[in-house]
């Protein structure tokens, strides 16, 4: 066989190790149409080039890909590459510190190798698409890290952590889960000093450390659905909710989960709960759905309406 024909072997095994966990040898000797020998020569071809292939015991041995000291090169079909320089274009302007330039990196390599027809699709998916994104708060990939390995061991982690007056105290808190609303992370965890659940944002937290203490996991509300309600609601002086005439799916379109929850109340109608300093400016943001409305709680909120209904007519009168 030519050394071209080797090569093409090579990759397509490499392709079959990364389609499936593991693979007999002589389902590898199938799919390729080639002996057991040559199989187990090839693997060894693999592991030269830095594939940590493992090989598994039992009858007629096996392979699977393992865990490695470094990242070997990836071999990607059309669709996986396409997608991942799609995300890679996205992750440039991501939330974590230091992604946006290592994306780019990342992205730069992928184009360099990557077919003329593929790299077409890619750019006419870039020229054809923009972001709108607000800004972000950066969070130190470190902290990422730090919190997920301590969500996986249920340890306990420590940390310093800024109130919304910029004070800085020494907090202690059992994690969870971690949740990204897009333009912030946030860790749902049992704040061990105040012996209750909480919401930390990441990007206030500053020398994370997990610690050896193990907790056992508490009964816990849904991380997505609390960070929703901590997000939307505690850090305002108002909370209202306004039953509007229309879908739920509908109200979810046009308000982000980061800003209001939407609860289905039957009927054609839902009750979307938002919060704010300012009531005027709820008002307003009701005002601009374009949906039948009733203005449930605070009762300052019909106050609020009030006022805007008579800032509107005088802007509509006679000028």
């Amino acid at each position: 066989m030519t050394v071209e024909g080797t090569t093409e072997r090579v990759l397509r095994l490499l392709a079959l190790l990364q389609r499936r966990p593991s693979w007999t040898a002589a389902e590898l000797a199938a799919e390729l149409a080639v002996t057991d020998r040559s199989v187990r020569r090839d693997v060894e071809r693999l592991r030269a080039l830095g594939y940590p292939v493992l090989a598994t015991a039992g009858v007629g041995g096996g392979y699977r890909l393992g865990a490695g000291t470094r990242l070997p090169p990836l071999l990607l079909d059309d669709e996986e590459a396409i997608a991942t320089a799609v995300s890679l274009r996205m992750a440039s302007g991501g939330t974590v510190a230091g992604s946006g330039e290592a994306a780019l990196r990342a992205l730069a390599k992928l184009d360099q190798v990557m077919p003329p027809r593929l790299r077409a699709e890619v750019r006419a998916v870039f020229g054809a698409t923009d972001t709108l994104a607000g800004p972000a708060a950066e969070v130190d990939p470190e902290v990422l890290v730090t919190l997920a390995r301590a969500c996986r061991d249920t340890v306990r982690v420590r940390f310093r952590y800024a109130g919304r007056d910029g004070a800085e105290q020494e907090r202690r808190a059992e994690p969870v889960r971690m949740v990204a609303t897009g333009r912030r992370w946030y860790l749902m965890a049992w704040d061990v000093d105040r012996d209750g659940w909480r919401t930390f944002r990441l990007d206030r937290m500053r020398e994370v450390a997990a610690t050896t203490w193990r907790f056992k996991m508490r009964e816990h509300p849904d991380p997505v659905a609390y960070v929703r309600r901590s997000v939307t609601e505690a850090p305002y002086r108002h909370v209202a909710r306004v039953r509007l005439r229309a879908r739920a799916e509908r109200i979810r379109e046009l308000v982000p989960p980061s800003v209001g929850r939407v609860e289905d109340d039957g009927d054609g109608w839902c009750v979307l709960v938002v919060a704010a300093d300012d009531l005027d400016r709820i008002a307003a943001h009701v005002a601009l759905l374009g949906f039948e409305a009733c203005l449930l709680s605070p009762p300052e909120l019909r106050e609020a309406a009030a006022r805007l209904a008579r800032r509107l007519t005088a802007m509509a009168g006679p000028g």
